[in-house]
């Protein structure tokens, strides 16, 4: 019996134990969210920033106050100690918008932190003041404690959320709003009230630029790619002039040093210069390209980062995951809301004032404070006598007449009534009615009001605020495009090896370990690998080399002899995709096939060669030459043309070919301003492989470049892109600001250096380039004057200027004015320019 009854005590205990842990959880997960980490849809804050401001509310004097002040007045309301409130007060007043600030509060881009709380000061912004804080509107609750009141929610009249951002973990859920611009956001909410569509992106303090293409509204799912601006400031060096959001340079230099040392990039120094604008400077080490290492540092390093939104709130007492357009029209109505409730308050204070006003003018006007000179029994019957006097006035009046008012109207000082005082009160009541008039008016236009209320929020407030976050699509970098050579390959030949560990071996190149290798045998194996220690191929290795995918132009040309029948072929083919690992057969498949010869070309060269017979086979003709260009390119698994039946002694170069594929075509994207063989952009034409590329800029130089698809060119300073030709004339117009005239001048091209600028136009402060153009005979449209004013010509350049060096100042074209618009028309046969009198 006891031991029965001992085990029913146990299994009790441990269910009680049991209810307790999982009320307790769920009593603390409720807690976390609801009263630390997310934010509430209301005012757009934490409790522990609605505490601090409330605590700065009632402390506000005009005057700054120790931040210290300011902590302990929170710790009032805020049951979490002075680190948790000291912290959520820096970070607020980091942001710049509810909080002024005086003294060093740290910088969020260096990551400095702020000083001790005891050395820095704030107070509520103007902004704050405006749309935070209303006591007439505010819902009230008992502190922590039971000592004093505080606001369940503030009064906020601003979609405060969206402006500064959230991010709070909690328990079971986590919240990640971004901020957003201010102006964008005022604008987005008239947007909204006035029934039309809107679109909110994040905006950061830090600036930067954002890829915005998959934010999805701020929901969870999306995500955001931020990336810092990088400068190139010459061939060796460039220029981060901003941090992405959350990065801060500190973490920026250490994601740089540590891709320099995987080997990612090559660099020789980078150095933090930030002072009051970010500006970290990298070295480049010799020989490596500005446009490739700009690519390097987006790809490997926290100059772009990615960032997933998770916009979750409090709303009702439950979190709550919407979209930023969600949040803001729910703070528009509420703020609406707010609105409807202030003027509704002010309607029926004016009201109030307009009927004690009424009764004053009446009391004094009609003389009835005289009954307080008659000789009354009580203190009643003289209230009763005056109640009774104002009878013939009552009509006059809104609301009937209160004991409370007749009693208010005998506590005036009873003094010597001027007409005077009469005029005033006569004015006063006008006043009123104009004021209550305005308010009914405003409450029955309430859109407009509010429209009204956010259009002198952006006016006083919006100066300063523009956005600072360019939105700009970012292009996809591969890593394998961008990642620098830094591993040395090797190649045992004759026992079929390649690997960055045979380092007694042949040294064959240097290459990225995210390269893939394509590799030759000569039993006509072909196999693509990674990069790696050391990897079997086949023995006899002919080639190596890395591999570029979707190659259509490399051809390689091979002849075999089949191991089985004896017989001889020939084949072109190309390798565009593979799969890597896998042994590819590029023979009839006999495991006694050989490869006589193989070369690889570029551009799909056929060259002739010398096929050599076995001196004692039967061929009457021991040595005859061969062509490829014959032969038509097929794909890997051809067998190819028959060559000879008879055994091959050898096969030698003889004549090098011409290329049998056409040029390729080239476009200018200049979206991203990247060369592309896609059919992206501008069309630039049919390009062989010694042809080059002239650009030229609105800053008044040119540069010669070659075909590189990772170079990156200046959008926004090109005028003019096209393949190069030496023989043609560039006819250019610029202004010369110093003596306010345009200038044109012809010239042709005499510098032969690739990716090097040359200023082709008079230097000086202010000059650009207007109009620039390579056609035979351009014909040029000016138009200058506005209105009645306006005044056309047309200039046939070929007539206004003669060809010289490219150094020339050129010869004046018209006077400079900023209603100049100038445009290249194509020129008629015959027609003469007609010039400005």
């Amino acid at each position: 019996m006891s031991k029965s009854k001992n085990i029913e005590q146990v299994t009790l205990s441990d269910s009680g134990l049991h209810g307790q842990y999982k009320t307790w959880f769920l009593d603390y997960a409720s807690y976390v969210i609801l009263e630390r980490a997310v934010p509430a849809i209301e005012d757009g804050l934490k409790p522990v920033q609605r505490r601090i401001l409330h605590a700065m509310k009632e402390m506000d004097d005009g005057r700054f106050n120790k931040v210290a002040n300011i902590i302990g007045q929170a710790m009032q309301y805020h049951p979490h100690g002075d680190a948790s409130i000291g912290d959520a007060l820096v970070n607020m007043g980091q942001k710049d918008l509810l909080i002024e600030t005086q003294g060093n509060w740290g910088d969020v881009r260096t990551g400095d932190d702020a000083a001790a709380a005891r050395y820095i000061e704030a107070r509520l912004s103007k902004f704050a003041l405006e749309v935070a804080f209303n006591a007439k509107t505010t819902e009230w609750q008992l502190s922590y404690d039971g000592r004093k009141n505080e606001p369940v929610t503030l009064p906020m009249k601003f979609p405060l959320l969206l402006a500064q951002g959230a991010d709070g973990i909690a328990v079971g859920l986590s919240t990640k709003i971004l901020p957003h611009n201010f102006c964008e956001l005022i604008e987005s909410a008239i947007r909204h009230l006035r029934g039309k569509k809107f679109e909110l992106n994040p905006d950061f303090l830090t600036g930067g630029m954002i890829d915005v293409k998959e934010y999805n509204q701020g929901k969870r799912g999306g995500k955001v790619k931020v990336r810092a601006h990088i400068e190139e400031v010459d061939k060796k060096t460039l220029a981060i002039k901003s941090v992405p959001y959350s990065v801060t340079t500190t973490q920026l230099i250490d994601s740089i040093v540590k891709a320099n040392d995987q080997g990612k990039i090559k660099i020789k120094k980078v150095t933090d210069n930030t002072a009051a604008e970010v500006e970290i400077q990298v070295d480049l080490a010799p020989g490596i390209s500005p446009d490739i290492t700009i690519d390097a540092l987006y790809k490997f390093t926290d100059c772009e980062i990615s960032i997933s939104p998770n916009a979750c709130v409090i709303v009702a007492q439950k979190p709550q995951f919407l979209s930023v357009q969600e949040l803001l029209k729910l703070s528009v109505d509420k703020t609406k809301d707010l609105l409807e409730q202030e003027l509704t308050i002010k309607l029926s204070e004016l009201q109030e004032k307009w009927h004690y006003t009424s009764l004053e003018k009446i009391f004094f006007e009609e003389k009835i404070y005289k009954e307080l000179e008659k000789k009354h029994e009580t203190w009643d019957k003289v209230l009763e006598a005056i109640d009774k006097a104002f009878i013939p006035f009552k009509k006059q009046l809104r609301r009937a007449i209160t004991k409370e008012d007749i009693i208010k109207l005998t506590e005036k000082p009873v003094r010597r009534i001027y007409r005077l005082d009469i005029d005033e009160l006569n004015n006063q009541i006008k006043g009123l009615e104009a004021e209550i008039k305005q308010v009914k008016h405003d409450l029955n236009n309430l859109v407009d009001f509010a429209v009204a209320y956010y259009e002198n929020l952006l006016k006083k407030y919006g100066k300063g605020r523009e956005r600072k976050t360019e939105i700009k699509q970012f292009e996809i970098i591969e890593a394998r495009n961008v990642a620098i050579a830094n591993t040395k390959l090797y190649v045992n030949r004759e026992e079929g090896f390649i690997g960055t560990s045979l380092k007694k071996d042949e040294l064959l190149f240097e290459c990225s370990d995210l390269d893939d290798i394509i590799v030759f045998a000569r039993r006509g194996i072909m196999k693509i690998v990674k990069v790696q220690d050391k990897s079997f191929i086949g023995k006899d290795i002919l080639h190596v080399a890395v591999f570029q995918k979707n190659d259509e132009r490399t051809t390689y040309n091979m002849i075999y002899t089949d191991g089985k029948g004896g017989m001889s072929y020939a084949k072109r083919f190309n390798v565009t995709g593979v799969t890597r690992d896998k042994e590819y057969d590029l023979t009839k498949g006999d495991e006694r096939s050989k490869v006589h010869y193989l070369s690889v070309n570029l551009n799909g060269e056929a060259e002739i060669v010398k096929i050599v017979l076995s001196p004692n086979s039967s061929a009457h003709k021991k040595e005859f030459d061969f062509a490829f260009e014959e032969l038509a390119i097929k794909g890997r698994s051809s067998i190819g043309n028959q060559l000879t039946k008879y055994p091959v002694k050898s096969v030698r170069f003889k004549e090098a070919g011409k290329a049998t594929l056409a040029g390729k075509k080239l476009w200018f994207d200049d979206k991203f301003g990247r060369l592309s063989p896609e059919e992206k952009g501008i069309y630039l034409g049919m390009f062989d492989a010694e042809d080059k590329l002239l650009v030229i800029y609105n800053d008044g130089n040119y540069e010669i470049t070659d075909q590189e698809l990772t170079q990156k060119i200046d959008t926004e300073k090109v005028l003019l892109i096209e393949k190069f030709n030496p023989e043609k004339i560039i006819s250019a117009v610029y202004l010369d600001k110093k003596n306010l005239q345009f200038n044109v001048k012809r010239f042709k091209i005499e510098t032969t250096t690739l990716k090097s600028k040359f200023f082709f136009i008079k230097e000086g402060e202010g000059n650009y380039l207007e109009a620039v153009s390579t056609e035979e005979e351009p014909v040029l449209a000016v138009q200058t004057g506005r209105g009645e004013q306006v005044r056309k010509a047309k200039f046939k350049i070929v007539k206004v200027a003669d060809v010289m060096g490219w150094r020339s100042v050129g010869n004046k074209l018209v006077d400079y004015s900023k209603s100049v618009v100038m445009e290249w028309v194509k020129s008629k046969s015959g027609e003469q320019p007609e010039l400005f009198e």
